[in-house]
Protein backbone atom coordinates (compact mmCIF):
# COMPACT_ATOMS: atom_id res chain seq x y z
CA UNK A 1 0.00 0.00 0.00
CA UNK A 2 1.30 3.44 -0.92
CA UNK A 3 1.37 6.42 1.40
CA UNK A 4 -0.92 8.21 -1.07
CA UNK A 5 -3.50 6.32 -3.11
CA UNK A 6 -6.14 7.31 -5.63
CA UNK A 7 -8.87 4.76 -6.28
CA UNK A 8 -11.17 5.08 -9.31
CA UNK A 9 -10.93 8.88 -9.27
CA UNK A 10 -12.81 10.77 -11.98
CA UNK A 11 -13.25 14.53 -12.43
CA UNK A 12 -15.26 16.48 -14.98
CA UNK A 13 -14.47 20.15 -15.68
CA UNK A 14 -16.42 22.30 -18.11
CA UNK A 15 -18.29 19.28 -19.37
CA UNK A 16 -15.07 17.40 -20.17
CA UNK A 17 -13.86 14.38 -18.24
CA UNK A 18 -10.25 15.22 -17.39
CA UNK A 19 -9.58 12.39 -14.93
CA UNK A 20 -11.08 9.06 -15.87
CA UNK A 21 -11.46 6.24 -13.34
CA UNK A 22 -7.84 6.79 -12.31
CA UNK A 23 -6.21 4.39 -9.86
CA UNK A 24 -2.62 4.98 -8.75
CA UNK A 25 -0.51 4.68 -5.62
CA UNK A 26 2.65 6.57 -4.65
CA UNK A 27 5.20 4.85 -2.44
CA UNK A 28 6.46 6.37 0.75
CA UNK A 29 9.90 7.99 0.50
CA UNK A 30 10.19 7.66 -3.29
CA UNK A 31 10.60 10.22 -6.07
CA UNK A 32 7.91 9.65 -8.68
CA UNK A 33 7.49 11.30 -12.09
CA UNK A 34 4.33 11.88 -14.09
CA UNK A 35 4.87 12.27 -17.85
CA UNK A 36 2.50 12.55 -20.76
CA UNK A 37 1.37 14.91 -23.53
CA UNK A 38 -0.10 18.34 -22.86
CA UNK A 39 -3.70 18.01 -21.73
CA UNK A 40 -3.18 14.53 -20.32
CA UNK A 41 -4.47 15.60 -16.89
CA UNK A 42 -1.15 15.71 -15.02
CA UNK A 43 -1.56 19.16 -13.44
CA UNK A 44 -5.23 18.40 -12.81
CA UNK A 45 -4.19 15.31 -10.88
CA UNK A 46 -1.82 17.37 -8.70
CA UNK A 47 -4.50 20.01 -8.08
CA UNK A 48 -6.99 17.29 -7.18
CA UNK A 49 -4.60 15.69 -4.69
CA UNK A 50 -4.02 19.12 -3.12
CA UNK A 51 -7.78 19.77 -3.01
CA UNK A 52 -7.67 23.14 -4.76
CA UNK A 53 -10.98 24.97 -5.34
CA UNK A 54 -12.66 23.64 -8.47
CA UNK A 55 -10.92 20.26 -8.20
CA UNK A 56 -12.82 18.65 -5.34
CA UNK A 57 -16.02 17.44 -7.04
CA UNK A 58 -14.65 13.99 -7.74
CA UNK A 59 -15.90 10.45 -7.69
CA UNK A 60 -13.67 7.80 -6.18
CA UNK A 61 -11.34 8.14 -3.21
CA UNK A 62 -8.07 9.84 -2.28
CA UNK A 63 -6.38 8.04 0.61
CA UNK A 64 -3.52 9.22 2.80
CA UNK A 65 -2.12 6.45 5.00
CA UNK A 66 -5.28 4.52 4.15
CA UNK A 67 -7.57 7.33 5.37
CA UNK A 68 -9.99 9.03 2.96
CA UNK A 69 -9.19 12.75 2.60
CA UNK A 70 -11.70 13.77 -0.10
CA UNK A 71 -13.51 16.12 2.26
CA UNK A 72 -10.43 17.83 3.70
CA UNK A 73 -9.73 21.44 2.72
CA UNK A 74 -6.45 22.62 1.21
CA UNK A 75 -5.31 23.84 4.64
CA UNK A 76 -6.22 20.54 6.28
CA UNK A 77 -4.32 18.60 3.63
CA UNK A 78 -1.35 20.92 4.10
CA UNK A 79 -1.41 20.23 7.83
CA UNK A 80 -1.31 16.51 6.99
CA UNK A 81 1.94 17.21 5.12
CA UNK A 82 0.87 17.64 1.48
CA UNK A 83 2.25 20.65 -0.41
CA UNK A 84 2.23 21.84 -4.02
CA UNK A 85 4.99 23.67 -5.90
CA UNK A 86 3.46 25.71 -8.71
CA UNK A 87 4.67 25.69 -12.32
CA UNK A 88 4.61 29.51 -12.11
CA UNK A 89 5.25 30.53 -8.49
CA UNK A 90 2.76 33.02 -7.11
CA UNK A 91 3.93 36.56 -6.38
CA UNK A 92 2.92 38.21 -3.16
CA UNK A 93 3.62 41.87 -3.79
CA UNK A 94 5.43 43.38 -0.83
CA UNK A 95 5.67 40.22 1.30
CA UNK A 96 9.22 39.83 2.54
CA UNK A 97 11.18 36.73 1.59
CA UNK A 98 11.80 35.73 5.21
CA UNK A 99 8.08 35.90 6.02
CA UNK A 100 7.20 33.98 2.86
CA UNK A 101 9.76 31.27 3.59
CA UNK A 102 8.63 30.83 7.20
CA UNK A 103 4.86 31.08 6.60
CA UNK A 104 4.35 27.31 6.81
CA UNK A 105 7.57 26.39 8.61
CA UNK A 106 7.62 24.07 11.59
CA UNK A 107 10.46 26.09 13.08
CA UNK A 108 9.87 29.78 12.40
CA UNK A 109 13.27 30.98 13.53
CA UNK A 110 15.54 33.23 11.48
CA UNK A 111 18.07 30.41 11.57
CA UNK A 112 15.62 28.21 9.65
CA UNK A 113 15.06 30.91 7.04
CA UNK A 114 18.78 31.38 6.60
CA UNK A 115 19.41 27.64 6.34
CA UNK A 116 16.79 26.92 3.67
CA UNK A 117 17.80 29.95 1.59
CA UNK A 118 21.39 28.77 1.68
CA UNK A 119 20.22 25.29 0.71
CA UNK A 120 18.69 26.66 -2.51
CA UNK A 121 21.70 28.85 -3.25
CA UNK A 122 20.38 32.25 -2.17
CA UNK A 123 22.52 34.43 0.11
CA UNK A 124 20.37 35.14 3.22
CA UNK A 125 22.03 38.52 3.73
CA UNK A 126 20.89 39.58 0.27
CA UNK A 127 17.45 37.97 0.18
CA UNK A 128 15.89 37.79 3.66
CA UNK A 129 14.53 41.33 3.59
CA UNK A 130 13.73 41.50 -0.12
CA UNK A 131 10.15 41.48 -1.34
CA UNK A 132 8.67 38.53 -3.20
CA UNK A 133 7.63 40.49 -6.28
CA UNK A 134 8.52 41.27 -9.88
CA UNK A 135 12.04 42.35 -8.89
CA UNK A 136 12.88 38.66 -8.48
CA UNK A 137 13.59 36.62 -11.58
CA UNK A 138 11.64 33.47 -12.34
CA UNK A 139 14.55 31.35 -11.13
CA UNK A 140 14.85 33.34 -7.91
CA UNK A 141 11.13 32.99 -7.20
CA UNK A 142 11.32 29.25 -7.86
CA UNK A 143 14.15 28.96 -5.37
CA UNK A 144 12.37 31.09 -2.76
CA UNK A 145 9.30 28.87 -3.11
CA UNK A 146 11.49 25.79 -2.84
CA UNK A 147 13.06 27.20 0.33
CA UNK A 148 9.58 27.66 1.80
CA UNK A 149 8.72 24.02 1.03
CA UNK A 150 11.96 22.81 2.62
CA UNK A 151 11.05 24.75 5.77
CA UNK A 152 7.67 22.97 5.95
CA UNK A 153 9.32 19.53 6.11
CA UNK A 154 6.40 18.05 4.14
CA UNK A 155 5.55 14.36 3.75
CA UNK A 156 4.34 14.68 0.15
CA UNK A 157 5.66 17.23 -2.34
CA UNK A 158 3.80 17.83 -5.61
CA UNK A 159 6.06 19.61 -8.13
CA UNK A 160 4.44 20.91 -11.33
CA UNK A 161 7.08 21.40 -14.07
CA UNK A 162 9.87 22.23 -11.60
CA UNK A 163 12.24 23.25 -14.41
CA UNK A 164 9.83 25.69 -16.07
CA UNK A 165 11.39 29.10 -16.81
CA UNK A 166 14.55 28.67 -14.75
CA UNK A 167 18.28 28.69 -15.37
CA UNK A 168 20.74 25.82 -14.95
CA UNK A 169 21.84 26.98 -11.48
CA UNK A 170 18.24 27.01 -10.22
CA UNK A 171 17.63 23.59 -11.76
CA UNK A 172 20.66 22.17 -9.98
CA UNK A 173 19.33 23.53 -6.70
CA UNK A 174 16.04 21.76 -7.37
CA UNK A 175 17.94 18.51 -7.79
CA UNK A 176 19.69 19.21 -4.47
CA UNK A 177 16.28 19.74 -2.87
CA UNK A 178 15.05 16.43 -4.26
CA UNK A 179 17.93 14.75 -2.45
CA UNK A 180 16.95 16.61 0.73
CA UNK A 181 13.34 15.50 0.48
CA UNK A 182 14.38 11.89 -0.07
CA UNK A 183 16.82 12.00 2.85
CA UNK A 184 13.95 13.17 5.06
CA UNK A 185 11.72 10.33 3.84
CA UNK A 186 9.33 12.56 1.89
CA UNK A 187 7.40 11.35 -1.16
CA UNK A 188 7.89 13.52 -4.26
CA UNK A 189 5.57 13.55 -7.29
CA UNK A 190 7.05 15.51 -10.21
CA UNK A 191 5.12 16.53 -13.32
CA UNK A 192 7.65 16.97 -16.10
CA UNK A 193 8.38 16.96 -19.82
CA UNK A 194 12.12 17.11 -19.21
CA UNK A 195 14.35 14.09 -19.62
CA UNK A 196 16.92 15.77 -17.36
CA UNK A 197 14.36 16.10 -14.57
CA UNK A 198 12.89 12.66 -15.24
CA UNK A 199 16.18 10.87 -14.66
CA UNK A 200 16.20 12.11 -11.05
CA UNK A 201 13.02 10.12 -10.37
CA UNK A 202 12.98 6.51 -9.15
CA UNK A 203 9.64 5.49 -10.63
CA UNK A 204 7.48 6.92 -13.41
CA UNK A 205 3.91 6.94 -14.66
CA UNK A 206 2.77 7.56 -18.25
CA UNK A 207 -0.49 9.48 -18.35
CA UNK A 208 -2.85 10.29 -21.23
CA UNK A 209 -6.50 11.32 -21.43
CA UNK A 210 -6.87 11.37 -17.66
CA UNK A 211 -5.71 7.79 -17.17
CA UNK A 212 -2.48 6.02 -16.24
CA UNK A 213 -1.40 4.05 -19.32
CA UNK A 214 1.74 2.50 -17.88
CA UNK A 215 4.11 2.64 -14.92
CA UNK A 216 7.52 1.31 -14.07
CA UNK A 217 11.22 2.09 -14.22
CA UNK A 218 12.11 5.58 -15.40
CA UNK A 219 14.08 4.33 -18.41
CA UNK A 220 11.27 2.16 -19.70
CA UNK A 221 8.60 4.84 -19.35
CA UNK A 222 10.88 7.45 -20.94
CA UNK A 223 11.61 5.18 -23.90
CA UNK A 224 7.95 4.28 -24.29
CA UNK A 225 6.72 7.85 -24.27
CA UNK A 226 9.56 9.18 -26.39
CA UNK A 227 9.50 6.44 -29.02
CA UNK A 228 6.02 5.01 -29.11
CA UNK A 229 3.51 7.79 -28.36
CA UNK A 230 2.27 8.18 -31.92
CA UNK A 231 -0.60 10.19 -33.46
CA UNK A 232 -3.97 8.73 -32.63
CA UNK A 233 -7.60 9.70 -32.32
CA UNK A 234 -7.26 10.88 -28.72
CA UNK A 235 -8.17 14.48 -28.02
CA UNK A 236 -4.72 14.83 -26.45
CA UNK A 237 -2.87 13.72 -29.60
CA UNK A 238 0.73 15.00 -29.36
CA UNK A 239 1.73 17.67 -31.83
CA UNK A 240 4.66 17.23 -34.19
CA UNK A 241 7.18 18.86 -31.85
CA UNK A 242 6.20 16.50 -29.00
CA UNK A 243 6.60 13.50 -31.28
CA UNK A 244 10.09 14.69 -32.25
CA UNK A 245 11.17 14.65 -28.66
CA UNK A 246 9.43 16.88 -26.17
CA UNK A 247 11.26 14.82 -23.57
CA UNK A 248 14.63 15.27 -25.31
Amino acid sequence: MGVLELKNVSLTLGGKRVLSDLTVDFWDGHIHALVGPNGAGKSTLANTIMGLPGYTDITGDILLDGERINDLTVDERARRGITLSWQEPARFEGLRVDRFVLAGAKDKSTETARHVLERVGLDPDRYLKRAVDRTLSGGERKRVELASILSMEPRIVLMDEPDSGIDVEALNRIFDALADFKDRGATVIMITHSQEVLKHAEHAFLMCCGSILDKGAVGRIDDYFGDHCMPCDHANQPDEDELKGDLA
